[in-house]
């Protein structure tokens, strides 16, 4: 065991540039705080996917089955169009006036949206005015998400110690299942307790109309929260005002000095959600329109998987920090690759035991992604355009190929009539998203780029100053010696 270094004292710890002491307590208030936003917000998307027949019937009445569901799904897809519009808005303002400002904002817009589209009424009471309102609040969601995910990761991450981000990011997705699991059996209650003519004329809006209440949590916690570490050093480093740094600037920063991370993050993202969105969004409605499953024993399944996901996502996120991110993600590629056709074929017999373990075999694929990701995806930017590069590269990939798998799936599966588009398609996704993470580099138990190491303890932050301090002082001892030298021929 190492001896404290009494020669570093505590205050120079603390007032040192070279490194980060992390406080847990407020790495957990951070992890709180924007776990609650992430699972708000696949809160409201998942009641959508998950309503999404009824939702069909309430505004588009006139309509065929197939017609509903497309139409539906489509302004589900609506809302991913203008995800990028809002990580191109949010995500540099977040790098130049700071991460909790604007993750404020973000929330307030979600959970406003959210519960608007619960007093909507019918397109029986008012006509087309309906579907047009629901596709206005849904392109507020849509924006408003656009700042969410690459914010809530970014501020995590540079609270984080080094040491332990995989454990503390994959926070972000057990938010992420928890939202969908609270979506799905709030959603399972209302249709097993009312009836389906209930359910049409006024239950379906209960679940829209809970985002209120819980946007105000959501915001009470945030602003409860400081500013990362990171972000104030780098402030600090550069003595910054607004008027230095505009958001213009962080713009073109990101997109033309920072191309190839932000390729890299947009192909990473999007194969990484056609497993996403394909499993928790599309699935139910495979099981109730395809096999003919009712819709909430489909649900009750889903929530099961889902549950099990949420009890093992932590153990993933300390196994990346110990054996690195890009061991599991290859294995969940190549394993979504050769698994994907195999679980469909088991949930195709129709048995409920063959559908829960062809569920849970691309649950358990897809934990490798939803627990890794979240501490992957910051580390590809630096601290300077970190909340932009995460916001633009995440949003418009999941606004072409996360939102849209939904209905693409179901558009595809009724022109071929074969009911094994989706795993061809996470197949083909498999092997793009493997080849991109043989490109980037391992980044566990690494500090974030443009941050000094952040660390958990003062001990630790000791070792490492008074490496630092070796190596300055061999660095400035070596011109002397060679002065010295000269002096003496």
């Amino acid at each position: 065991m190492n001896a404290p270094d009494h020669s570093i004292t505590s205050a120079e710890v603390a007032e040192s540039p070279d490194v980060t002491v992390t406080d847990e307590a407020s790495v957990k208030r951070a992890v709180k705080a924007t776990m609650l936003g992430n699972a708000m917000e696949w809160f409201d998307f998942g009641v959508y996917a998950y309503l999404a027949t009824t939702i069909g019937k309430v505004f588009f009445p006139e309509a065929s089955g197939t017609a509903q569901l497309l139409s539906t799904f489509a302004i589900f897809a609506a809302a991913f169009v203008v995800r990028p519009l809002g990580g191109l808005f949010f995500g540099p303002l977040g790098d130049r006036i700071g991460r909790k400002k604007v993750l404020a904002t973000t929330i307030i817009l979600m959970a406003g949206s959210t519960f608007a589209i619960g007093l909507i009424p019918s397109y029986g009471s008012i006509g087309l005015v309906a579907p047009i309102l629901l596709v206005l609040f849904r392109l507020v969601q849509g924006f408003s998400t656009g700042g969410e995910y690459g914010g809530a990761s970014t501020f995590v991450a540079e609270y984080a110690p080094d040491k332990r981000r995989g454990f503390f990011a994959s926070f972000l997705e057990f938010g992420t299942l928890a939202g969908y699991v609270a979506a799905a059996g709030l959603v399972t209650i209302i249709s097993t307790v009312v009836s389906a003519d209930a359910l049409v004329d006024w239950a379906w809006r209960i679940p829209f109309l809970l985002a209120g209440p819980l946007g105000l949590i959501g915001l009470y916690l945030r602003l409860r929260l400081e500013e990362t570490p990171a972000f104030q050093q780098m402030e600090q480093a550069e003595e910054r005002s607004l008027a230095d740094e505009s958001t213009g600037r962080k713009l073109r920063e990101t997109l033309v000095e920072n191309w190839r991370p932000l390729v890299l993050c947009v192909i990473l993202v999007a194969t990484y959600n056609i497993a996403h969105y394909g499993l928790l969004s599309y699935m139910p409605t495979y099981l109730s329109n395809t096999l003919g499953y009712d819709e909430s024993h489909g649900l009750v399944l889903m929530i099961i998987v889902m549950l099990i996901m949420m009890v093992a996502i932590s153990f993933v996120g300390k196994l990346s920090d110990r054996v690195g991110r890009k061991p599991l993600l290859l294995a969940g590629f190549v394993g979504f690759f050769a698994l994907s056709l195999p679980a469909y074929l088991l949930i195709g017999v129709g048995h409920y035991f063959t559908v829960f373990v062809g569920l849970a075999m691309l649950g358990g694929l897809l934990l490798l992604f939803v627990g890794v990701f979240p501490s992957v995806l910051p580390a590809l930017f630096p601290t300077g355009i970190r909340y932009g590069g995460l916001a633009i590269g995440y949003n418009l990939a999941v606004s072409i190929f996360g939102g849209t798998t939904p209905l693409v799936l179901t558009a595809l599966q009724d022109a071929t009539g074969s009911d094994l588009v989706a795993p061809m398609y996470m197949m083909v996704a498999a092997v793009i998203g493997g080849i991109a993470v043989l490109l980037i580099s391992e980044t566990a138990r690494k500090p974030l780029e443009g941050s000094p190491p952040a660390v958990a303890t003062d001990a630790e932050a000791r070792r490492i100053l008074k490496r630092l301090r070796r190596t300055k002082g061999e660095a400035s001892a070596a011109p002397a010696q060679e002065t010295a030298a000269a002096d003496a021929g």
